[in-house]
């Protein structure tokens, strides 16, 4: 035990620790982009809607969202921790330092760009999540005939319920009719992206992603060792063109589309 705590203590362990938190949450990443991607979907939301349901509801996905949340913080701080380290350790700067010679402005700036990230995320998840589980979320009605493709979408006010409702998603059929109430998590996203500035604040928040991954994805990959002739060609390749480019873009454009597209 003692040589675990000493090897994490030590220079390569903070960095092997930064390097697994950081490749998780790219992981996490990917998974969340597929399924914001039901947004896209034309079907009043429901897609979008049973997704969150799923994903707030589903015991397994609810035990790895607190392992989630505890490695966003970890990464976060422990990343602002190393750059407190890095800056004790030479606490003077050099008298001549030119710092486009020694390393890339990404690498130098990565504790600016993870502090601005860690905000986005918290207002994220206050906009959203918080919204969501604790807030006055509408419920939506959606009704399909069977044999149709169509979907009716009913929104619904609180005096349609006898009481305050507790379910995220009720399901029954009457008359040759399906008919879904649902949490309505989609009407939120798409009200809140009506308002410019929060589009605003999602693209640029989206550019500090790209550019802290492009450099976070190869720097994990060379802390564990993997970094080399063989593999490092795929390595960039993926952490610029995957999560340096696509992945941000995707992200900051379901924003835009909401604001331009969707009345």
């Amino acid at each position: 035990m003692n040589w675990i705590i000493s090897f994490l203590k030590s220079s390569i362990g903070k960095k092997l620790l930064m390097a697994l938190t950081g490749l998780f949450l790219c992981t996490f990443l990917l998974i969340h982009l597929i399924g914001n991607l039901q947004l896209y979907k034309h079907d009043g939301g429901l897609a979008f809607n049973t997704y969150a349901v799923f994903m707030t509801t589903n015991p397994l996905i609810k035990f790895t969202s607190y392992g989630l949340y505890a490695t966003i913080l970890f990464h976060a701080f422990w990343g602002l921790y190393l750059v407190f380290e890095n800056k004790k350790a030479r606490p003077v700067q050099y008298a001549s330092y030119n710092g486009n010679a020694n390393s890339k402005w990404t690498s130098r700036w990565m504790g600016v760009l993870g502090t601005i990230i860690l905000a986005f995320i918290i207002f994220h998840m206050w906009g959203f999540w918080a919204q969501y589980k604790f807030g006055e979320t509408p419920y939506t009605r959606y009704e399909k005939q069977l044999g149709k493709d169509t979907v009716t979408v009913v929104n619904m006010s609180v005096s349609d319920f006898p009481q305050k409702p507790t379910f995220k998603k009720l399901e029954f059929s009457n008359n040759r009719v399906d008919y879904v109430i649902i949490k309505d998590l989609y009407k939120v996203v798409a009200d809140a992206f009506k308002n410019v500035w929060i589009v605003l604040l999602y693209i640029l928040s989206m550019v500090a992603l790209s550019f802290h991954l492009v450099h976070g994805f190869s720097s994990a990959f060379q802390s564990l060792g993997i970094y080399n002739s063989k593999y490092n060609g795929l390595i960039k390749f993926v952490g610029f063109g995957l999560f340096g480019v696509l992945v941000p873009t995707l992200f900051a454009a379901m924003p835009i589309y909401f604001l331009l597209f969707q009345k």
